[in-house]
């Protein structure tokens, strides 16, 4: 027992040394591909050649005890099929398996078949949780390690079955299984979580790219304002690749490219036609397409030789959801595109979008005065906008995935924020909204702020000035709730009116602070939202307000009900 003991401290410290070199190389483009799963064959390539030399550098840095040889061989067969599925597995395994067949002894063919079984198993594990749809599972730490560890008590059954005499194979067990069930165990489940630190840091540095948005939309202020040209679009990418460090930029319209800077600029020339099919697709499709260059191909369509090996490409939207252009962010080959980076890419361009749609503002036909509708605006915007990049900004660390639906939320913000104030709209879209703005209060209040929407589906086509609810919901949290030191309540409804041709839509919150609210200047946005539904529809509809101190404050909008809406008795 003493001897095993002994062995354990010694093939702990040669996983070190095993250990120390999977952290240089962890340093350099050659690990790149194996911080994810691996799917093309250029990075089961890489994949093959790096565990390929860790599993000949296990056999190496092994322990020969008598005839045999205590070793950490199955860290990289084990991992290179766990990270590139069987035919990785078994190419790992293989030449493993004939490097240590090479070596001679008793259990030379025991070894190179249990290497082989190894590196198999490996890959059958990769192709369950790929089909399961658990990829994360792949990263984990405490997985890997009892992956390696079954497949170490294989590899000692194999030594026992295949290795003659039997003596021999029970005394090379007795003294090398302890030793190396430990030390393939823990060396494989660090040097995974060797991996994932590494992958953090990457994401980490991501992390500064919301910071980085909030710089971009101040620099690109105005910029696009004119429209989307050639000279204004060159502009913006240049700002854009400053702020983000990302491989390249570049700026089309729905037909030429408008603007290029970074990589690759020597052959993507401003004013040619776009060729590439994923803009094409974006374009066509109107969906953001992500060719990360592993799971979906990306090859440069102008030049063999360009050095770009990823794309986003995000569709620029006007007021009405059709595409007008696209903006589109590269990486070089070998570096991978955060995630992080891809959700706020996509919010980058819903505000440049918003930008240009800003720039085409007609002149106001409503009856407000232009100062009072940039005020109205003004009220809503920059302020909305900082809290909420913020909001993202610290969702991001904890959850990328909700971050990512945040921003969704704000893109959706945003677009309805863009209608016209003198448009008309459906209750429905009025309340989409609304609920956009909400999703981003919530996250930013969590627990300290509930909201309730009850409006039943038959007033869901009654019509209303846009952006009409949005502030007074905002008067609510912002003058309202968020004074509370305990849970904020707000409360959207509607209810028939007095009479028959008329809808009641209350904003009520539980704060009852509307006398102070006023003070503070709350009483802009209500006075014009109240002025412009009685310019559009009449003296007797409009705004009114029931308050009581530090119960509540409800206000209430009177609508029209359409002739063609569906009454209270037409629902099923």
């Amino acid at each position: 027992m003493a001897q095993q003991l002994a062995l354990v401290f010694q093939l702990l410290q040669q996983t070190c040394i095993f250990l120390v070199i999977a952290w240089i190389l962890a340093k350099t483009p050659l690990f790149t591909p194996l911080m994810q799963v691996t799917i093309r064959l250029p990075h089961k390539l890489t994949c093959y050649v790096v565990f390929s030399g860790f599993c000949v550098l296990g056999t190496l840095l092994g322990l020969h005890v008598g005839e045999a040889i205590a070793n950490i061989r199955a860290i990289g067969a084990v991992l290179g099929g766990l990270l590139g599925g069987p035919s990785v597995g078994l190419a790992v395994g293989l030449t493993g398996g004939l490097h240590r067949y090479g070596m001679g002894g008793p259990t030379d063919i025991a070894c190179m078949v249990s290497t082989v079984t190894e590196g198999l198993l490996g890959g059958l594990v990769h192709r369950l949780l790929i089909r399961r749809g658990r990829v994360d599972l792949l990263f984990q730490p405490m997985l890997v390690g009892l992956v390696t560890l079954a497949a170490e008590i294989v590899q000692m059954l194999i030594i026992l079955a295949l290795t003659t005499p039997y003596a021999t194979a029970f005394a090379v067990v007795n003294t090398v299984a302890l030793p190396m069930l430990t030390a393939n165990s823990i060396g494989s489940a660090m040097f995974m979580r060797l991996l994932l630190d590494r992958r953090a840091m990457l994401e980490k540095y991501s992390n500064a790219f919301s910071a980085r948005a909030l710089r971009i939309a101040a620099r690109t202020d105005g910029v696009l304002r004119g429209g989307l040209s050639a000279a204004s679009a060159q502009k913006v990418a240049t700002i854009i690749a400053e702020e983000t460090g990302v491989g390249a930029v570049a700026i089309t319209d729905r037909e030429r490219l408008l603007a290029f800077t970074g990589t690759g600029a020597d052959h993507h020339l401003p004013g040619t036609p776009i060729v590439s099919t994923h803009t094409l697709e974006a374009i066509r499709d109107n969906r953001v397409v992500y060719a990360d260059g592993n799971e979906v191909a990306y090859t440069c369509s102008i030049h063999p030789e360009c050095r770009l090996g990823s794309t986003l490409v995000i569709p620029l939207q006007d007021a009405d959801g059709q595409v007008i252009g696209t903006i589109k962010l590269y990486e070089p080959k070998g570096r991978l595109f955060a995630r992080v980076n891809r959700t706020l890419g996509e919010g980058i361009a819903n505000l440049l979008a918003r930008q240009i749609l800003t720039g085409r503002l007609e002149s106001q036909r409503s009856l407000l005065s232009q100062t009072e509708i940039k005020l109205l605006h003004a009220q809503v915007n920059p302020h909305f906008l900082f809290n909420a990049l913020n909001t993202i900004n610290a969702v991001i660390r904890i959850d990328p995935d909700r971050a990512r639906t945040l921003v969704q939320h704000l893109s959706t913000f945003f677009r309805k924020n863009l209608k016209r104030p003198e448009e008309e709209v459906t209750l429905a879209e009025e309340i989409e909204h609304v609920n956009a703005y909400l999703q981003i209060e919530l996250a930013r209040f969590g627990e300290r702020l509930k909201v309730e929407i009850d409006l039943p589906y038959i007033y869901a086509q009654a019509r209303l000035p846009a952006f009409s609810l949005q502030p007074l919901v905002e008067n609510a949290i912002k003058h309202g709730t968020a004074h509370l030191l305990g849970p904020g309540h707000i409360r959207l409804f509607a209810e028939p009116g007095k009479n028959e041709h008329t809808l009641l839509v209350h904003v009520e919150d539980n704060a009852g602070l509307y006398p102070l609210a006023r003070q503070a200047g709350a009483g802009l946005g209500m006075t014009l939202v109240d002025k412009r539904l009685k310019a559009r529809f009449g003296e007797r509809f409009g705004l009114a307000v029931d308050a009581l101190a530090e119960r509540y404050t409800r206000i209430t909008l009177t609508l029209p009900l359409n002739e063609e809406s569906p009454d209270a008795s037409a629902a099923g």
